[in-house]
């Protein structure tokens, strides 16, 4: 199961965001295992990057990006990719983008913890609990 996280699961782990942290942290460990193919869009990558180093600093930045890319696949934001989120119908464009990188990439689905952002999207979306639920049957 190919999953793009949204930009804000990734920083429930990178922030310790509370109570959305345990979730998150736990699909990151399903990706580590091999449970799901995880995929960050790679304006995700920029974004997290950007945020930890205004708030963290540049090495902190550079350790979490390093660590993403290691655990992640990455999903393209080229020129289709943007057409097509700009003709999406999605009312918020970062979200057009990552909905059309997922899907251009061969995403199963997205895991956000808005999923009523992405109520017009074409591949599945799960909250996290609801997508840790779905992983822990398919375990059994």
């Amino acid at each position: 199961m190919r999953i793009l996280f949204d930009t804000n699961v990734v920083l429930d782990v990178f922030l310790n965001r509370d109570p959305f942290v345990e979730f998150a942290a736990h699909l990151f460990e399903a990706n580590a295992r091999g449970d799901l193919e995880g995929i960050l869009g790679a304006t995700t990558v920029t974004t997290i990057y950007y945020l930890l180093d205004s708030n963290r600093g540049n090495a902190v930045a550079r350790e979490k990006v390093e660590a993403l890319l290691r655990l992640f696949d990455v999903a393209a934001v080229n020129r289709q990719v943007l057409v097509q989120a700009a003709e999406s119908g999605f009312a918020d464009y970062e979200d057009a983008v990552l909905h059309s990188a997922a899907r251009t990439t061969g995403a199963d689905g997205i895991v956000t913890r808005n999923t009523a952002d992405f109520s017009t999207a074409a591949l599945a979306v799960y909250a996290p609990a609801e997508l840790l639920t779905i992983l822990d049957d398919r375990r059994d």
